[in-house]
């Protein structure tokens, strides 16, 4: 009961997050099941008549509720009966076949597109998170989200939902058929092989949680190993890892699919005993209803309907099972994936893009400190500097003495635990740090190159249509890489490859800063930008760097400290503080001696 209760509980939360437009169409799909149920309630009523006028039609001829279709028809002797009574039960089956088939098509349908809905908004607000949230986690469990366990959900849970709900709709209504026809029978049917899938369902339910969990488990496993070998195909190469990566991918992959293959086993198995005791059961009926007064000839229509009904019933029960196995199989990906539709939208997320906050004057810190975890220690401890607009900073510091994480906290990725940032005296906070982003251009030491032209690189998020392409060229012109682009045949539609492979550091490297430059901000932002390239490409880069305008505000921290000789100013970081700051000559100069 207890379990019950929290899969009711999962199910409101999975409700939560469907679609108003969804919820209607959902109403609709109800309609189409009662339709379908009530094709089969006529399909199976039209086989009595069918059957009648093939055995007995005198029988038939003188019901008094066919009468006025006799006189409609002018029928004048019993023969005639079976032209009419054939085509109409041929009808009834087509009716039925056809509601099924689109009750199928719909719930399908239906299904896939709420899946997509779920997939996209696990993609969003995954994407929404902050940063810290993003540090904390492996991308491979979010990947197995928005792909595998999305779709695990649709077939884990929306389907068989569907599906049991029509089903159940569908058996009663075949079953008050049957009643109508025989009261005994059917109720004797539905007992019999009801208990014996309820007695399936309670010995095999351990079995499936356990598959539901490893199913859940071992996804997550399989795409990380796989992003993991592919991401670092250089070294594995290198390295001769293969082997190590196929045992570890096999390790996750032989368990997952064997969980996979008990849900399918545990799902269809009882389809084949029930039909051998269907069968059984057919013929003891028959034997039944031809020892009762009138014999077989009263007997066939009655047992026809019987056996097609028993035909529709057996099958919509096997769909329950099954359909039931399926939640209980997707009982884990479920509940991973309601933790990712859960995830907390901020505030700007629907909103229009905000007014970027004013820059003029300085960035200060005052005070400020910052830890990752509640029980961590503090990265940072009580800092404060005071940034001007224009300057060119170039930050130093120990591996761990915090430079990656100030540049966080300055660019709004982070926020500090204790203290603030303010920008011309107006405090940075989560709610308007979107407005203060807008200003924040970031070049990487390794630039995220996606595989598309140099224009889409250069454009980076924009979409394809809105993009400045006169923009495009002025940006090139500055970071020093229009002239090569332009040698190019394809020129700014040449395709990168994927990570940009199919360029060399430098040009990644100047197609980062013509990104920065094209989003027209007042900071840019070079953390180790240059740590990867040779001294002939560095010096080349920090050379448009330099040509670039005194209305930036440039922060740097790099590698080598001879990058730094142009900053206009010096921080050195240790210890989680400033421990000084100067000029190049008075801070870098005594270190190079």
């Amino acid at each position: 009961m207890q379990e019950h209760q929290s899969f009711v509980r999962l199910l409101r939360r999975l409700w939560r997050h469907i679609a108003p437009r969804r919820r209607l169409q959902l109403g609709v799909l109800f309609f189409l099941m009662l339709l379908a149920s009530f094709a089969e309630v006529v399909s199976i009523g039209a086989v009595v008549p069918f059957l009648g006028g093939l055995t007995n039609p005198e029988q038939i001829f003188r019901q008094p509720r066919l009468q006025p279709l006799i006189s409609a028809l002018n029928l004048t002797e019993p023969g005639q009966l079976l032209l009419p009574l054939t085509v109409a039960f041929g009808c009834a089956a087509l009716f039925s076949g056809a509601a099924r088939l689109l009750l199928l098509w719909a719930e399908t349908r239906l299904s896939h597109a709420i899946g997509a809905d779920f997939s996209i908004s696990i993609y969003r607000r995954t994407l929404y998170q902050p940063y810290a949230v993003h540090l904390s986690r492996n991308s491979s469990e979010i990947i197995a989200g928005i792909s595998s366990k999305a779709n695990g959900l649709v077939n884990g849970t929306i389907l068989p939902i569907l599906a049991i709900i029509s089903s159940v709709l569908m058996m009663l209504m075949i079953v008050m058929a049957l009643v109508a026809i025989d009261p005994l029978v059917p109720f004797v049917v539905l007992l019999g092989f009801g208990s014996i899938y309820v007695l399936i369902v309670l010995a095999t339910k351990k079995r499936l949680a356990q598959s539901s969990r490893s199913i859940s488990r071992e996804q997550g496993r399989v795409i990380k190993v796989v992003q993991e070998g592919l991401s670092g195909i250089r070294d594995v190469l290198i390295e001769g890892a293969q082997n190590t990566y196929c045992r570890t991918y096999l390790a996750a992959d032989l368990p997952y699919r064997r969980a996979v293959a008990n849900v399918q086993i545990i799902s269809t198995s009882p389809r084949y005993v029930i039909e051998a005791l269907g069968m059984a059961l057919v013929a003891a009926l028959a034997y039944g209803l031809a020892s009762r007064p009138g014999g077989i000839a009263t007997a066939i229509p009655v047992l026809g309907a019987m056996v097609l009904g028993a035909q529709r019933l057996l099958p919509v029960m096997q769909m329950v099972y099954s359909s039931l196995a399926h939640i209980n199989s997707g009982r884990a990906p479920l509940e991973d994936t309601l933790e990712l539709l859960d995830q907390p939208l901020p505030a700007y997320a629907s909103a229009p893009p905000p007014e970027p906050i004013a820059f003029r004057r300085s960035i200060d810190l005052d005070r400020l400190s910052y830890r990752y975890k509640e029980d961590g220690q503090l990265v940072l401890k009580e800092m404060s500097l005071t940034i001007g607009k224009g300057a060119r900073i170039g930050f130093i510091g120990k591996t761990g003495s915090g430079k990656s994480t100030l540049l966080d906290i300055l660019m709004g990725l982070l926020s500090p635990s204790d203290g603030r940032m303010s920008v011309d005296g107006v405090a940075i906070t989560e709610e308007n740090q979107r407005a203060w982003q807008i200003n924040i251009a970031h070049v990487p030491q390794a630039i995220f190159l996606s595989d598309s032209t140099i224009a889409e690189n250069i454009a980076f998020g924009v979409p394809l249509e809105q993009i400045d392409h006169q923009r495009v060229r002025q940006a090139a012109q500055r970071a020093q890489i229009a002239e090569a682009i332009e040698s190019w045949d394809e020129q700014y539609q040449t395709m990168v490859g994927e990570r940009g492979i199919r360029l060399s550091g430098g040009q990644r490297q100047r197609i980062g800063i013509a990104r920065a430059l094209y989003r027209q901000a007042n900071v840019i932002v070079f953390d180790e930008a240059t740590s990867a390239l040779d001294n002939d490409t560095e010096q080349a880069v920090m050379k448009a760097i330099d040509a670039l305008g005194e209305e930036l505000t440039i922060l740097i921290v790099a590698h080598r400290l001879t990058t730094l000789k142009n900053c206009t100013q010096i921080i050195e970081l240790g210890e989680g503080g400033v421990k000084q700051t100067g000029s190049y000559a008075d801070v870098i100069g005594p270190l190079l001696r």
